[in-house]
């Protein structure tokens, strides 16, 4: 908490990157200074997702919800999710399938900001997934294994 304290208010978002599925941990990221958190959608019921949901918003973030097939992405839909993540690795078999976000954005209603999540190494995958409709990308091991994350990101973003 002191860490954030000394970023003061020019500082990225903090997301709490974690499996969700209990209203203390909502309290818990709050408190800890995120500005959102990830509710994966295949380990939440349709209650305790729209429960949890509630709760973040009224808190004061807006949650990541995660989607990996349709089914999922109707279920986001149904909650009023606002801003999905599609993510692109299956977390039953950790396949990487880049055609997950172009085929699940065509369910997001049109308010909604897509995320592509996983799989995200190149600027020509951020342009793709651009086309079909993700306004923002998650992007994770391509940076972790970077000599110079500054220059990867450069590369990704095409500058």
């Amino acid at each position: 908490r002191a860490a954030l304290e000394q970023l003061g208010d020019d500082r990225p978002a903090i997301l709490r990157k974690d499996f969700i599925f209990d209203p203390y941990q909502v309290y818990e990221a709050r408190r800890s200074g995120a500005d959102s958190l990830l509710l994966i959608v295949a380990i939440l019921d349709d209650s305790a997702l729209a429960e949890l949901l509630a709760l973040s918003r009224e808190l004061g973030m807006e949650p990541l919800v995660e989607v990996n097939n349709s089914e999922e992405m109707e279920r986001a839909m149904g909650v009023g999710a606002r801003l999905v993540g599609i993510n692109n690795r299956d977390l039953r078999d950790f396949n990487v399938d880049l055609g997950t976000t172009e085929r699940l954005a065509t369910l997001a209603r049109k308010d909604v900001l897509l995320a592509a999540l996983s799989g995200i190494s190149s600027h020509e995958d951020v342009e793709r997934f651009r086309a079909a409709g993700a306004g923002a990308v998650l992007v994770g091991e391509a940076l972790m294994r970077a000599e110079d994350p500054a220059a990867r990101v450069r590369e990704l973003v095409g500058r």
